[in-house]
């Protein structure tokens, strides 16, 4: 008997630590796989903890072989910033290896029976505005908005979106009327802000940017403007949403594809209230035009309408509470 479990890829990254220790403790047997070894200062509860690409297509049929996988989280990735300078290495990660991890989930759904719920974390880069005067007209901007992304990064997730969507709604189905084998369902995220984690290269981490350095004493210049606006969530509201949406009634979901947002902020107001619980910090502005012309294509706040009404999304900390009540006492505790 195969053991039935969730496959969790990209574990080690900022939100797989976040999400696992919550899918163990919600009783559910864990396999996850990242490209680099475990922390052993970090106990997950993981069932397997398993170091390999999303590219070897070996070990997903290992995988494949000893359990019995029908949840899959699918947040490996290279992330934005590397990504525009190796495009064609984002291309593989991101694109063909998602591609294999659908393959995998098609492959469980035929063994088992059932559809494999597919979730795959997606980003605000996916939107491409052509200029700040259309950002600051469009308040909100809707899931079926200005799909026109700018980086790589933005590329590849979107087309991984419509590939989702094409495993879900067009290829092999189990039977004539009883569904697919793969549940694509996909989050949008906004700027994703932890207290826990360093930043590692995403282009709205001038936000966690700011907190670290000025928790640890460090001067830090922020890489774009001081106006900039951008729709951020923190982490657990984030891994709330993957385990939202991955919960979710199927029958009450009317799309693949949900933005999600707690607040909308500048980088100044950021720097406020960061400055306000660490007088000494050295925070300024050198902003970078190339990130800045990529960071002005995305919206200064996204509809998130539809994860509210279809799947009772509704995050806990908005911007004045995430700080005081998460960002700042959580950092504290990180870099004393």
């Amino acid at each position: 008997m195969r053991t039935r479990a969730a496959l969790v890829t990209g574990a080690g990254g900022e939100v797989g630590r976040a999400l696992v220790p919550l899918l163990v403790a919600a009783g559910h047997a864990v396999v996850t796989l990242d490209v680099s070894p475990p922390d052993p200062a970090i106990r997950s509860g993981a069932d397997r903890d398993l170091t390999g690409s999303i590219l070897d297509r070996s070990l997903l049929e290992r995988i494949e072989a000893e359990f019995d996988i029908d949840l899959v989280f699918h947040l490996a990735a290279l992330l934005s910033t590397r990504s525009e300078f190796t495009p064609v290495a984002a291309h593989d990660v991101n694109v063909a290896g998602t591609l294999n991890l659908l393959e995998f989930a098609q492959h469980q759904g035929e063994s088992h029976g059932r559809p494999v719920v597919f979730v795959y974390p997606s980003s605000i880069a996916v939107y491409g505005l052509p200029d700040r005067p259309t950002k600051a007209l469009m308040s909100r901007v809707r899931e079926d908005q200005w799909e026109t992304p700018r980086t790589m990064y933005g590329c590849n997730k979107l087309y991984c979106e419509h590939l989702g969507r094409y495993y879900a709604e067009h290829y092999k189905q189990l039977a004539a009327h009883s569904g697919p084998r793969v549940d694509f369902r996909c989050v949008r995220f906004p700027g994703l802000i932890s207290p826990v984690t360093v930043p590692s290269g995403g282009l709205s981490d001038y936000a966690s940017g700011m907190l670290h350095a000025a928790a640890a004493g460090r001067a830090y210049a922020c890489f774009v403007e001081p106006d900039t606006r951008l729709p951020f969530l923190v982490m657990p509201d984030a891994i709330d949403a993957l385990i939202g949406l991955a919960g979710a009634d199927g029958r009450r979901l009317t799309r693949r594809v949900y933005n999600v947002s707690a607040f909308s902020a500048t980088a100044d107001e950021i720097r406020g209230t960061v400055v306000g619980a660490f007088p000494e910090a050295a925070l300024s502005y050198e902003p970078d035009s190339r990130r800045q012309a990529i960071v002005n294509s995305w919206p200064a706040d996204v509809d998130d309408t539809a994860a509210r009404t279809d799947w009772g999304f509704a995050p806990v900390f908005r911007f004045a509470r995430a700080f005081s009540d998460h960002l700042i006492p959580m950092v504290r505790q990180t870099h004393r």
